[in-house]
């Protein structure tokens, strides 16, 4: 299991190969055994397989083309629909209408669709995050028939690769563990972590594309902007309100 994990690659080209119904039934259950708040299991995860339904999802994802390609996109979300509807219908009054039940099942979901991920990842498959479902989550909404107190917070795609990709970097683990405390980083320690991501020639190169002097500069002014960051907020914010989770 430990070098499945280590292995993991972010599948992006897919075959033509389709998923059997079975295998990914499996899958999915297996992934809904994961742990979750108070076993409420406040999420739900929309399969979508119809090429029509693939493209009307591409937009949200900014056109990008595994989403049409791969033959099965998963859009994870936060549900408080289906619960609040038990409740009422067993004469209790449910509560579910904010902030912290949208956070509590945002973990769930989350929670849910890595467990998938490494599910599928055991028996050959690839996945890819789309980082984009909550940029425009109120498109997803409108193309998946989202009800109220259902909102998307993470999708993937998945599918058979169609060649394995280069392994990206990760900084060093003692950049990301902190043993008893949390210990603020100095100068030193900062450039010691990104040492190696900043002296890639891949790093260097992005940097030399977008006009840059940094990476960091890269990431702060192209690609995670705070303009971005701050528009993207807003729209996401309102969706929160659209579907109940904010007054």
């Amino acid at each position: 299991m430990l070098n499945l994990l280590n292995d993991h690659r972010t599948v992006r080209k897919y075959t033509l190969e389709k998923i059997s119904p079975d295998l990914l039934n499996q899958l999915l259950e297996s992934a809904c055994r994961a742990s979750n708040t108070g076993n409420m299991q406040a999420y739900s995860v929309v399969v979508t397989t119809d090429e029509v339904l693939k493209k009307q999802l591409a937009p949200a994802h900014f056109n990008q083309p595994m989403v049409v390609q791969a033959p099965a996109i998963l859009t994870f979300c936060a549900d408080f629909n289906r619960f609040s509807t038990w409740c009422e219908q067993r004469q209790a009054e449910p509560g579910y209408d904010n902030f912290q039940s949208f956070i509590s099942a945002a973990i769930d979901a989350i929670i849910v669709a890595q467990t998938f991920c490494i599910a599928a990842e055991s028996v050959g498959l690839g996945i890819c995050y789309l980082g984009t479902t909550t940029y425009n989550a109120q498109e997803i909404i409108k193309a998946l028939k989202l009800p109220k107190l259902v909102i998307p917070v993470t999708a993937i795609t998945v599918g058979y690769p169609e060649v394995l990709p280069e392994q990206t970097d990760r900084l060093p683990l003692n950049g990301l563990i902190h043993h008893e405390v949390y210990k603020d980083y100095d100068a030193n320690e900062i450039d010691r972590i990104y040492a190696e991501k900043e002296s890639s020639d891949f790093y260097n190169q992005f940097v030399k594309e977008n006009n840059k002097d940094t990476l960091a500069q890269v990431f702060t002014d192209i690609r995670y902007s705070k303009k971005n960051n701050e528009f993207f907020s807003d729209k996401f914010l309102e969706a929160l309100k659209e579907q109940g989770f904010l007054q």
